[in-house]
């Protein structure tokens, strides 16, 4: 059209000027702009034939004229203007469209003017504008000019100016490099100097050519992940120039002159850099592009070609050879085939291609001599592509793909692969998802992905140079310290690096790697978890340390980042396996030069190490302070304890147990000094107190640290006779401590932190006392009583009403806290009474204090030194709670001791003698008010007190103790689960809320009272679902209380009980739907616990039992002690199995319909679970439940041992042989099914027991069987028949055998696909204790077989042969972009008569095309096919589900057209049966995909008889139909996305399909 408009032109002036004059005056409009264009290139067009008739002569001056007088004004009005922005609205179109037009008639100016001087003075303006950095328009006009006149200049003349605008086009097309901001004008122009102006200069050659090369190459290191995307851009664009010609090898000077970026490895880089890292798809789309042009050129040319990497030595980044010719291009086939197909990012798309991936390992290494041919950085773009991807599952398939590589083949080594172990790898490990459980993998079994990596780093260290191991190891080391790793991550990485054989790798370097390592794991709320890793990082230390290159106190600092109650606890096989270690080395550590970190000089042998630690420890401090002077950090005292008793455990072993009295003295010789100066503590006031407090501190750790984790104490050797050299200073420690909590020594902030210390081996002393019998004339009891009675006096003598200065405070709080001790610990040890029950002055002072009284702020001048106690020190707020809990904690100790003198009204008392104690009601409103004031941490022993007050005042105070419930839950509903203090406050909570008495009282009056108690438990039954074990503490708590013990069981009543069956309800069925994280932790601890031993973080965390399993477990073991002789056992008993019931029917409503696994089939499960279990303790009457025919058929079948107590079976038998007989004639398969089974049982009964009125139907009966048992041919009715009888519930189950806890918890739900959350092993039935049963119990195990049993339902069975055809095959002959693994089997109908039979109903023709639609799921693309293939004449049209017409969206989209198109129904595990029958007939199968031997639609041509092939909208064809297609057609695309519409395609094949058709018959006719 623009040559007609330009030809109309010309033809109306025989004069070129005036027009190009007419069209040069006016508005710069683009139409104007666009006409001049064409009117100038119809001219040049003109002057290249040599036709220039028309002012041939003046053409050249009007091309200046029109160049200089209008469009170069234009341009340079356009650089003035602002672009719009990134806005691509009207002007900025307009604007862009003008640019494009202008330049374009200035390039056929240029030319109609003859020479280059135009060309170059264009050119040169333009350059000035454009390193002027002016604003962006100016910059893409420039571009603009530039692209259209450089063509125009001569390479050799005009080699400088070329050489300059080369080298500024691409300094503009690189400059989108830096920022990565939004993109805009000046990106615009980087683009179009990418785009247009750098390849129309790559025409010119030479110059300019050379100028960007070298530019590309002056960058150095390749680019990053974003700076990579303008870098391909220009390399693409240049592609043609940068790689040489085919047939350029034939004239070597015309190869001299160009580049060559194959032979460069910076542009091997960039690729690659575009493949592995690049964020968009159009970048990584261009790096493939010059990937396979690259490979394309060397194929074509034929000639060797090698690029070696940057280092030097090693394999080429890429190389040709004739020779080897076709396993490169196999190679590089399958190699971009790879990263194409990685771009669907979906694990259906990638899993077929895997094992391509495997031959390019095959390819890549020699087999001559075992060397990488290429470079192996080219897979790790595979892998770092796979692991960078957004889908998660392709990630974690792409890690276990490349965990499996050193199982089947063994790679060379390369400093590239180990680089990438330790980035991009160990980056992508760090997502705690991917060690999931693979689908049917057993709850506990561990992650297929931490076992794969366990095995993958053995096997990978193993083959490791022993120079290169080391260094290898403390990166990854380092790589693990060097961010926050999840609880999960860091445990399976220890695992796995505590599992490399042993080797001396590893120096002091690593060793404070692993320390940070340690330090990481601590930030993980799961502590087994945490305390698994810590275990596995010690092991790890033990197995790769070189002990020639640490000292003793390296290891000994390393030690003491492993927490003992997590970890390292004494009596564990780990520190067994540590003090081994210890043996096997002790003379081999290091000699240090330096001194340790305790000050003394390092030894070789343990036992002198140690010697000197404790001497040192104990020694007097250089620097003494003065009394006022802060306490020692603890981290030395738990250092030289757990290296004292790592010694002598070391020597024990070493004495194989034969010398007994060498390990009293050993432990004797370590403790020496500490003894000696315990000694003197009760005479010797000048003693340091840093040195006192030291020494305390380290008693203190011994005596913890020895205790043995996971066995008894009283067996043990070293903690007998630590326990006796403790015995041996108490009395001088107790003085000690009298003195200075009484005598006023005690005066500032920090000596609070000191009294703490003081009280708390006061207390290990008791405790001591009591496990070797407690002694009155022991000098704890002469310690007792005196400070009790000073801190008595001093509480008196500071009420007196004096200024309170900070001493006295301190002092105060001080007294408090020894009085509180002391409570405890006589509540603790019952030796240790203060006296008898009638109340005392000591119980009278108790009573009497002010409760909740606050401390007041010592005196100003007094607060300057309470602000310079150094950061340690406690805020006076923290100082006002602990006195206040100290008094809570007394009075706590008061109510239990007196419970019997608290009155249940506050009137009943006129002149109390106990205050606190027989005024109640005074002290829960003190109690109300103290958990407004105290802390959390600080409430226990407030809710103590409540436990013993409220049932007490329940009936005459209801609203003051319905108080107390809502201000107690709001403290523990506002706690975090992780805190420590949370189960301990919860606890307590429970215990005195759903207290039994509470309980029954509220039951009796049903006040405020009962229901704010229920109210409570749904609360907490609700919190439950995000705090995970609250409901066991509920549950376990209140069944205890229930049942007192397993012995009087039938004596308990339960009329309480069956005020609240709810919360028994609600545990029989509870059970929470995990997020996705919580259900991978609670894997990862299942698996770590069934380590049992072997892994020490099990025996040092107590199991606490907390997993939703063991709420039901509770409550079933205790219906399990229910006695249905007990009369209140079975109201309750009756009560519940009636609020199941209805809780069964309030489910089933709730939802008409619901799947397998669904939150109502898991409640269902449960409700039914539960009335199994309470089924033999009520009166089984006659029950009407409503149940299907199939479940009446299936209990039928056992109708043997149902009747096996019935004395007359004859008439049941009867009756239920008619029953049978009749449903053996229904239209349903399956009810016949089910009836013929138990007709087959049935009828061997009335064999047995000779019913004489059946003997006429004898021979019918047996013919019917004998022939369903013998039916011909292998249709799915036979293999019904055999898998329906192969069921475990027909074959095996005996309904009393294997009536047991373990069929319905865990048998059953296992055999009936319920998933494994729903099962609860019975060894957890074992386990919890909480609730035991009578050791006769025998209702555990089930007897029979049914265990053995693997699970399998017959329906769901109903499959093909070729099921498993997808994943049986090693690679594909043919793979797709999306595929999904699908099942088979054989349609039942005869296809072809269905055709035909529908056809003629409709008075249609029969046509040769079949359009197969049971792949796809959406009822608008199937709407639309119908409506297409009836329009289009197909024969048919195969849909998944004939119920899909029905649908209002089909029809919508069909518009009738199924009442006009043959349908058939055709199931998708039937297709590839369906194939294979319309093969046999004649069909070509034709599938709709992009594929690696997809041929063009354009290109091929369809056979008459053509089955079309439609893929799912997601995943497309599967892998399994793909290998049954004759050809695979793909539709061809310009654009980016990569897929239509399943409708849309399936449409322009029927089409395209049709109109061949046509064409042939229409040859034919004529």
């Amino acid at each position: 059209m623009e040559w007609v408009l330009a030809e109309a032109l010309l033809s109306q002036s025989r004069d070129p000027r005036v027009l190009l004059g007419a069209l040069c005056r006016g508005e710069a409009s683009a139409e104007r702009v666009e006409t001049l264009c064409f009117l100038l290139q119809r001219l040049e067009d003109e002057e290249a034939r040599g036709g220039g008739g028309r002012g041939a002569g003046a053409l050249p001056e009007a091309a200046r004229e029109v160049a200089a007088g209008y469009l170069v004004p234009l341009l340079r009005g356009l650089r003035g203007r602002p672009a719009g922005g990134s806005d691509p609205g009207p002007p900025a179109r307009h604007r862009r469209r003008v640019l494009r037009a202008a330049g374009a008639a200035l390039r056929s100016c240029a030319r109609l003017a003859g020479g280059s001087q135009l060309a170059a003075a264009l050119a040169e303006e333009a350059l000035r504008d454009l390193l002027a950095g002016g604003p962006a328009p100016g910059a893409e006009a420039a571009v603009e000019v530039l692209a259209a006149v450089g063509p125009c200049l001569r390479p050799r003349e005009d080699g400088p100016l070329l050489e300059r605008v080369a080298q500024a086009a691409l300094a503009l097309a690189l400059a989108a490099d830096g920022d990565g901001g939004e993109a805009g004008p000046a990106e615009d122009a980087a683009a179009l100097a990418a785009g247009r102006l750098l390849p129309a200069l790559g025409q010119c050659g030479g110059a300019a050519l050379r100028a960007v090369w070298d530019g590309l190459g002056a960058a150095g290191a390749p680019p990053g992940p974003g700076r990579v995307g303008p870098r391909l851009l220009v390399l693409s664009a240049l592609a043609e120039r940068l790689l040489p010609e085919p047939g350029a090898d034939r004239d070597p000077r015309t190869r001299e002159e160009g580049p060559d970026a194959r032979r460069c490895w910076r542009f091997w880089r960039t690729v690659q850099a575009g493949l592995a890292q690049a964020q968009d798809a159009l970048t990584r789309k261009r790096a493939r592009y010059l990937l396979q042009r690259a490979v394309e050129v060397s194929a074509e040319l034929g000639a060797r070609c090698a690029c070696g990497p940057q280092e030097g030595n090693g394999p080429s980044l890429f190389w040709w050879s004739e020779k080897k010719k076709d396993e490169l291009l196999k190679f590089w086939e399958n190699y971009i085939l790879i990263m194409e197909t990685l771009e669907g990012n979906q694990i259906h798309v990638i899993k077929p291609v895997l094992p391509k991936l495997n031959s390019l390992f095959e390819y890549a290494v020699s087999k001559e001599n075992g060397n990488w041919l290429f470079h192996p950085s080219w897979h790790m773009c595979i892998y770092k592509r796979m692991f960078e991807s957004e889908n998660k599952i392709l990630t974690k398939e792409g890690v276990l793909h490349f965990l499996e590589l050193y199982e089947t083949k063994v790679l060379p080594f390369s400093p590239e692969f180990s680089e990438f172990i330790i980035g991009p790898l160990m980056d992508a490990l760090s997502e705690s998802s991917l060690y999931s459980r693979s689908p049917g993998q057993l709850i506990g079994s561990g992650s297929p992905l931490g076992l794969k990596l366990q095995k993958f780093l053995v096997t990978y260290i193993s083959l490791l140079p022993e120079e290169i191991k080391s260094s290898f190891l403390l990166k990854c080391i380092q790589k693990m310290s060097s961010r926050h790793w999840c609880a999960i991550p860091i445990l399976f990485l220890s695992k796995a690096l505590a599992n490399v054989p042993r080797c001396k790798a590893l120096g002091i370097e690593a060793l404070l790697a692993l320390r940070d390592v340690l330090q990481c794991t601590m930030i993980t709320h799961q502590i087994l978890l945490r305390g698994a890793a810590q275990c596995y990082l010690l092991q790890t230390a033990m197995n790769l340390v070189d002990v020639e290159k640490v000292s003793l106190s390296d290891i000994s600092t390393f030690l003491m980042c492993l927490r003992q109650e997590e970890s390292l606890g004494r009596g564990t096989s780990l520190w067994t396996e540590l003090c081994d270690w210890l043996r096997v080395n002790e003379n081999c550590f290091r000699r240090a030069s330096d001194c340790s970190c305790v000050g003394l000089p390092e030894t070789s042998s343990l036992n002198a190490y140690v010697k000197n630690l404790v001497q040192e420890y104990v020694k007097s401090p250089a620097l003494e302070t003065g009394e006022n002077c802060f306490m020692p950090d603890w981290f030395e005292a738990k250092l030289v304890a757990m290296m004292v008793l790592l010694a002598v455990d070391v020597e024990g072993m070493k004495s194989q147990y034969s010398e007994k009295r060498r390990t009293q003295n050993v432990l004797r010789i370590f403790l020496d000094p500490l003894l000696e100066s315990l000694m003197k503590l009760g005479t010797n006031a000048y003693m340091p107190l840093l040195k006192t407090d030291r020494c305390l501190q380290l008693l203190v750790k011994l005596l913890h640290t020895c205790m043995l984790k996971g066995s008894s104490t009283q067996d043990d050797e070293v903690f007998t006779l630590l326990q006796n050299f403790v015995m041996s200073t108490a009395e001088s420690i107790s003085e000690f401590i009298l003195r200075r909590l009484t005598m006023n020594e005690l005066s500032s902030v920090s000596d609070l932190e000191r009294c703490h210390l003081y009280l708390t081996v006061l207390t290990e002393l008791i405790n001591l006392h009591s496990k070797v019998g407690w002694k009155r004339g022991n000098p704890i009891w002469r310690v007792i009583s005196p400070l009790k009675n000073a801190s008595i006096r001093h509480l008196q003598e500071m009420d007196h009403g004096q200024e309170p200065t900070l001493g006295t405070q301190v002092q105060r709080v001080i007294s408090m806290a020894a009085l509180a001790t002391v409570c405890e610990a006589t509540d603790r040890t019952p030796e240790v009474q203060l006296g008898s029950l009638e109340a005392g002055p000591t119980e009278r002072f108790l009573s009497a204090l002010p409760l909740n009284h606050t401390l007041q702020k010592p005196h100003a001048e007094e607060e300057s030194s309470l602000c310079e106690e150094s950061s340690s020190s406690q805020g006076w707020g923290k100082i006002v709670a602990q006195y206040i809990h100290d008094q809570w904690v007394c009075l706590s100790f008061l109510l239990k001791k007196y419970h019997t003198l608290i009155p249940t009204s506050e009137g009943e008392v006129l002149e109390p003698i106990l205050p606190a104690v027989q005024m109640p009601v005074r002290t829960l409103q003190a109690a109300l008010e103290a958990l407004t004031v105290l802390p959390s941490d600080q409430v226990l022993p407030v809710f103590h007190c409540m436990k013993i007050l409220v049932p007490k005042l329940l009936t005459s105070s209801e609203s003051l103790c319905v108080e107390s419930f809502d201000m107690a839950w709001k403290i523990i509903s506002a706690l975090s689960n992780t805190q420590l203090i949370f189960w301990s406050n919860l606890k307590a909570f429970v215990q005195f809320v759903f207290d039994t008495k509470v309980l029954t009282t509220a039951a009796k009056i049903k006040g405020q009272a009962y229901f704010k108690i229920k109210e409570i438990m749904y609360k907490i039954i609700e919190m439950s679902a995000i705090k995970t074990g609250v409901f066991n503490t509920l549950i376990s708590y209140c069944c205890k209380s229930w049942i007192v013990s397993a012995s009087n069981v039938s004596q308990v009543s339960l009329s309480t009980a069956k005020n609240y069956s709810e919360l028994v309800l609600e545990a029989c069925i509870f059970g929470t739907v995990f997020r996705r994280d919580q259900r991978l932790i609670q894997d990862v601890q299942t698996y770590i616990e069934n380590l049992g031993h072997d892994c020490a973080a099990n025996t040092v965390i107590e199991n606490t039992k907390r997993e939703d399993h063991y709420v039901r477990i509770c409550a079933v073991k205790f219906l399990c002690l229910l006695d249905g002789s007990n009369m209140s056992h079975k109201l309750f008993v009756e009560d519940l199995a009636i609020k199941l019931l209805d809780k069964d029917e309030l489910v089933s409503k709730s939802r008409t319909r619901y799947y397998v696994n669904s939150q109502q089939h898991r409640v269902k499960n449960r409700i039914w679970q539960a009335l199994l279990v309470i089924f033999p303790r009520f009166d089984q009457g006659e029950e009407n439940l409503k149940t299907s025919i199939c479940t009446f058929l299936s209990v039928l079948s056992h109708l043997d041992i149902i009747t096996q107590n019935v004395p007359e079976k004859k008439p049941i038998l009867k009756q239920a042989f008619i029953i049978v007989l009749q449903w053996c004639f229904s239209h349903n398969f399956s009810i016949r099914l089910y009836a013929l089974v138990a007709l087959k049982k049935i009828w061997s009964m009335c064999k047995t027991w000779h019913v004489e009125e059946f003997d006429a139907l004898t021979s019918v009966i047996e013919s019917s069987l004998s022939q369903v048992e013998n039916m011909p041919g292998a249709g799915n009715a036979k293999k019904n028949w055999q898998r329906i009888q192969e069921h475990f519930f027909f074959e095996t189950f005996h309904p009393l055998k294997d009536y047991c806890l373990e069929t319905i918890f865990y048998i059953l739900p296992r055999l009936s696909g319920l998933v494994e959350d729903e099962w609860i092993a019975i060894g957890k039935f074992t386990r919890f204790t909480d609730i035991p049963l009578d050791s006769g119990f025998q209702w555990y195990l089930s007897p029979t077989q049914l265990c053995e049993r693997k699970p399998g339902d017959w329906a769901q069975q109903d499959i093909g042969s070729n099921s498993g055809e997808a994943d049986d095959q090693s690679e594909w002959t043919d793979v797709q972009k999306k595929i999904i693994p699908w099942k088979n089997n054989v349609p039942d109908l005869d296809l072809e008569l269905v055709f035909q039979d529908r056809v003629a109903k409709l008075g249609k023709s029969i046509s040769r095309l079949i359009v197969v639609a049971s792949l796809i799921d959406k009822p608008t693309n199937l709407g639309g096919l119908c409506r297409t293939c009836e329009v289009f004449g197909a024969s048919a049209l195969t849909v998944g589900s004939l119920q899909c017409t029905r649908d209002k969206q089909f029809q919508c989209l069909s518009v009738s057209a199924e009442q006009w198109l043959p349908l058939v129904e055709v199931r998708p595990p039937q297709l590839i049966d369906f194939l294979q029958q319309k093969k046999a007939e004649g069909y070509t199968v034709i599938g709709v995909e992009q594929t690696a031997r997809s041929v063009d639609l354009t290109q091929y041509s369809f056979p008459e008889r053509s089955l079309l092939l439609l893929g799912n909208e997601r995943e497309g064809i599967p892998a399994n139909l793909i290998q049954q297609l004759d050809v695979c057609v793909e539709i061809p695309q310009q654009g980016i996305i990569r897929s239509l519409n399943v409708h849309v395609s399936g449409a322009l094949l029927i089409w395209e399909y049709t109109r061949q058709q046509l064409l042939k018959h229409g040859d034919t006719e004529s």
